[in-house]
């Protein structure tokens, strides 16, 4: 009799991802313990702000280094800093349990070098689309446009599926146009920053990247270009 591997209860993420969930939590774990006392002595309350003024991505910084063409080492890093810091316990645990919905999706079909450059691609490209468009004092800090990049990864292999079943591929972007609406709606009736533009922002660079970062994306998209 031929044996049979157990079905796992849990299908398995992408290590990558969860390294990454791991990275965002471990972080936020430490603001959050620090915040009650129980690690780092009185000092630990402080570490949240000073991680934000640190490491969070700030516009005007930006703006100083495209004015003076300067481009300092502990400023450039926040490009990729900032996914790592977030406002509040809720805040972390809801950029990582997207993180971990999406890549899941994500990596079952990417390669882990291909998720994790969608995932700092996305809050890189998110970051210089803020910094750009945005004038606001508001530092941008959190892992959602790196998120929104794994939807834009997600919407790729969507988009492509329904192109090849003969649908309409437009049905891909329903999640983004939901997800901006949400946005918008509790932006108007509650204000707040405009860091929607990096998650905008961070979603056309997951969908971008991933035409060629996909297994096959360029010899796809050239095949595309040939068709066309």
């Amino acid at each position: 009799m031929s044996e049979q591997t157990p079905t796992p209860a849990v299908n398995p993420v992408s290590p990558v991802v969860i390294a990454l969930f791991v990275l965002i939590v471990g972080v936020e774990a430490m603001f959050t313990l620090g915040s009650q006392g129980f690690v780092g002595g009185p000092g630990a309350v402080g570490w949240r702000i000073a991680a934000i003024e640190k490491y969070a991505f700030s516009a005007p910084v930006f703006d100083w280094m495209w004015s003076n063409n300067r481009w300092p080492t502990e400023h450039l890093v926040r490009f990729v800093s900032y996914p790592f810091v977030h406002g509040s316990f809720m805040h972390a645990l809801f950029a990582g349990g997207m993180l971990l919905a999406l890549g899941k999706f994500v990596g079952d079909v990417f390669s882990q070098l291909a998720t994790l450059a969608i995932f700092v691609g996305s809050c890189a490209l998110g970051a210089l689309a803020y910094g750009i468009l945005v004038t606001d004092q508001i530092p941008l800090f959190g892992a959602f446009p790196g998120v929104y990049g794994m939807i834009g990864a997600f919407t790729y292999l969507l988009w492509l599926r329904l192109g090849e079943e003969g649908e309409h591929q437009a049905r891909a972007f329903v999640l983004i146009g939901a997800l901006m609406g949400i946005q918008l709606v509790f932006g108007l009736l509650f204000g707040g920053s405009k860091d929607w533009v990096a998650d905008l922002a961070g979603f056309g660079a997951g969908f971008g990247l991933s035409f060629f970062l996909a297994p096959g994306g360029w010899a796809k998209l050239r095949q595309r270009i040939r068709h066309k």
